[in-house]
């Protein structure tokens, strides 16, 4: 019995040990992945702040806007825009985002432009409407996607498919942190600004040939690049959260290695005793 119970826990321990390298190595590819992607994040940040800001702000104050991106919304349906990840082991990461989204729809009508498999494989299960499949891997996503996108999304809006456009991602707040948050981009006109205080006060500005037009020229402008910064945060937020998984993992696994090692030289010297018993027995006889 002591040999076979040896046996079963030389072979854990070299499962654990593969596993454990495998956790490793994800850990140090999550960790490269995270510089680039905070490097772009940082870079997208204040643009996204500064726009998603100036728009709001010019939508409360002009009084002579009229152009269908400032009508209020009747919530008849909503269609958000959800970032998620293409691979699971990233810890809470997909399922918090999605979490916060059925949260919000809580029954009430509305479609998704999923970006990213996990999101995509989400949706379709529990049968709520996707715009589309084209932006199933999150990583490929690039700018020009971005600008279809909001093309599409802003065609839709004034149309009346649907009468608001939300954006799901997850905030990059540190290596440790990452929190979801839905954010809504159409209709502005309720919408307040990310920050306020007197630096961020604004004029009454007069716009030449007519804000209505030039609200339309800049819309899909504007929503595109809110997603490609959302992306951005998403994607720092992802290799965060998967680093830290990995982290977690390569320690427990270094931790059932120590346990399992003990539990293996305990048999082997249980047997050592025995083996020795039974030849002093022996040779009494």
């Amino acid at each position: 019995m002591a040999g076979a119970s040896m046996k079963d826990i030389k072979l854990r321990i070299k499962s654990v040990e593969s596993t454990m390298q495998i956790t490793k190595a994800m850990e140090l590819v999550a960790s490269s992945k995270l510089r680039r992607a905070r490097e772009r994040m940082e870079k997208s940040r204040p643009y996204f702040e500064i726009l998603y800001d100036n728009l709001v702000q010019i939508a409360r104050l002009n009084t002579e806007l009229t152009s269908p991106y400032v009508a209020e919304s009747k919530n008849r349906k909503t269609c958000y825009v959800v970032i998620a990840g293409d691979r699971g082991l990233a810890g809470g990461y997909n399922a918090n985002i999605f979490k916060e989204v059925m949260g919000a729809i809580d029954g009430s009508e509305a479609c998704v432009l999923p970006i990213g498999k996990k999101a995509v494989e989400f949706f379709d299960r529990r049968g709520i409407e996707s715009l589309t499949h084209a932006y199933a891997v999150a990583e490929d996503v690039s700018v020009g996607d971005c600008f279809a996108m909001a093309q599409m999304l802003t065609e839709g809006f004034k149309h009346g498919e649907y009468d608001r456009i939300c954006v799901a991602f997850t905030r990059f707040v540190s290596m440790l942190t990452q929190t979801p948050h839905i954010l809504p981009l159409l209709p502005l006109a309720k919408q307040e600004p990310m920050e306020e205080g007197p630096q961020k006060a604004r004029m009454l500005i007069t716009y030449e040939p007519d804000s209505g037009e030039i609200f339309d020229a800049i819309m899909p402008n504007y929503v595109a690049g809110v997603i490609y910064s959302a992306l951005c945060e998403s994607v720092a937020s992802e290799m965060g959260a998967r680093r830290t998984a990995m982290d977690a993992a390569s320690k427990n696994a270094g931790d059932m290695i120590e346990d399992l090692s003990l539990r293996y030289n305990r048999a082997r010297q249980g047997a050592i005793t025995q083996e020795i018993t039974e030849i002093v027995a022996g040779a009494e006889q």
